[in-house]
């Protein structure tokens, strides 16, 4: 029933290789987990998350119980569960009032429950428009339809939404719409965990860019920051900075030869700098990764396709979602063009890679999708890649949005990448006051018996499964690392933990 947004799809040309000059790594180990049939989800197109029991959870945009999209969670040894299987709920000449074609991740709140967009369906919706939903979704899959976009090109609190929902400091969720809003240009709004939604800011292309599809990140220092796809002339796109309450900053505007990624939300780094990546221009045409600081000042560190071969970039080409800093302090990602592979189902030009950056621009090739492909040139190992995020166990997980080893279907797959990173601990939020409490995430938890706030005590408790802490942020906590003393040793904190004064 469903309308998938896929990539244009061309025969690839086999590459003659020469030789790569990106370095190269073979200590990685990159397994299939999962692949989609159709009946347990189809065409992923969001990274996964990690929730408090341990497992992955993400979102299909087809599939399932009625063709509609589903949420899943998934094992890190790749026992898939479908959460809920959209159109669950039709009614009249609306077309699925519980939302159709979950494009965007969802994330965990506070409360424990799932957040999300659909990219259609609603209340106010009917058959092929591009509405769409918030919904809240219990672990066991009692769905919530919190609010109901629009159709027409003039809705007021915005039209078409895709990006990633953060929870911010103050306990609202946040997110942007591509359209809409009082200008049509898009807009940023809030909504509460019952479903109250306000509208912050409407952009207006003239003044201050236009059409901001990807997520918002809240910095160490409270505000929102986000990209818009379009830009007044002559910029192309803007990186913006916004108050909870909607007061807006325009940091920079990129030129002709650049566009955000839309898909890619911005990261803050454990240096402060905040990172994201452009889908096209560069040195070479083929993207870029940048970083920006809080104020407004963009470096780019690195510009795909600098090793090229016949028009292939062999070092990858269009990165396509947000980076994540693994444990280790360098960035991990993604590119959907580009690498050594090629096969039907993706664009020419190669299939796509994973990558690893270090801050200071130093890249590896880790993964070349497609490089073995079976009937009708499907790519085992998938195409189309989407996302990556590293889980606590140390490993790297994402999602293909088409491929799979099985030769009767081309739904996509989850995937796991180790790179013989060791385990950590996770926070599920990194912002907070004194007396907060805070989602601490991990594996083999059970029997720990200190937790500290850059090195102040806290009070804790385990949950049953040993995947998650509860813990409140002590009197005194200073900015830094939290720990957990375990059984097994002590683990530290990926990011460090922000005290708000």
């Amino acid at each position: 029933m469903n309308t998938i947004n896929k990539w244009s799809i061309a025969l690839a040309l086999l590459v003659a290789l020469t030789g790569i000059a990106t370095e190269r790594v073979h200590a990685q180990t990159f397994t299939t987990i999962h692949t989609f049939d159709g009946s347990d989800g189809a065409y992923p197109a969001a990274p996964l998350i990690q929730a408090t029991d341990g497992s992955l959870y993400g979102t299909a945009q087809a599939g399932g119980a009625r063709g509609d999209g589903t949420v899943f969670k998934i094992t890190t040894s790749g026992t898939l569960t479908t959460v809920y299987s959209f159109c669950e709920q039709p009614s009249g000449n609306s077309y699925c009032l519980d939302g159709v074609s979950p494009a965007a991740p969802v994330i965990q709140a506070t409360n424990g429950k799932f957040y999300g967009f659909t990219d259609n369906g609603g209340a106010n919706c009917e058959t092929n428009q591009s509405c769409g939903t918030v919904f809240a979704l219990t672990p066991n899959g009692e769905l919530t339809t919190l609010y109901s976009f629009c159709s027409s090109g003039a809705c007021a609190n915005g039209e078409f939404t895709g990006a990633t929902l953060i929870q911010a400091a103050n306990g609202e969720f946040y997110g942007t719409t591509s359209n809409g809003g009082a200008n049509g240009d898009g807009s940023v709004f809030k909504i509460t965990p019952e479903g109250v939604l306000t509208t912050d800011y409407s952009f207006n292309n003239s003044t201050n860019g236009a059409n901001p599809a990807a997520g918002l990140v809240q910095a160490t220092n409270g505000f929102l920051y986000g990209t818009t796809g379009n830009g007044p002339e002559p910029t192309n796109g803007t990186v913006f900075k916004i108050t909870e309450n909607g007061m807006l900053t325009t940091l920079f505007g990129f030129n002709d030869e650049f566009a955000p990624t839309p898909d890619a939300t911005l990261i803050q780094a454990n240096d402060g700098n905040l990172y994201g990546s452009t889908q096209s221009g560069g040195s070479n045409g083929g993207g870029t990764i940048f970083k920006i600081t809080p104020s407004g000042k963009l470096t780019t560190i690195y510009n795909f396709c600098s090793v090229n071969n016949n028009g292939t970039c062999l070092d990858g080409a269009r990165p396509w979602t947000a980076l994540t800093q693994g444990s280790d302090g360098d960035f991990y990602g993604v590119t959907v063009n580009g690498g050594t592979g090629s096969g039907l189902w993706c664009p020419s030009g190669g299939c796509g890679t994973i990558f690893k950056i270090t801050p200071s621009g130093n890249l590896t090739t880790l993964h070349n999708f497609c490089v073995q492909t079976i009937v009708d040139a499907i790519c085992i190992d998938g195409d189309n890649v989407v996302g990556l995020m590293q889980a606590t166990d140390g490993n790297f997980y994402g999602v293909t949005n088409f491929g799979g080893p099985n030769t009767n279907n081309n739904y996509g797959t989850v995937y796991r990448l180790s790179v013989g990173l060791g385990p950590f601990v996770a926070l599920q939020t990194a912002i907070g006051r004194e007396g907060v409490t805070v989602g601490i995430l991990g594996t083999n938890l059970t029997g720990s018996t200190g937790v500290t706030f850059n090195g102040t005590p806290a009070t804790f408790t385990v949950n049953s499964t040993g995947t998650a802490i509860t813990a409140t942020v002590p009197t005194g906590a200073t900015t830094g690392t939290v720990t957990v003393t375990t059984p097994n040793g002590v683990l530290s904190s990926n990011k460090r933990y922000t005290v708000f004064e």
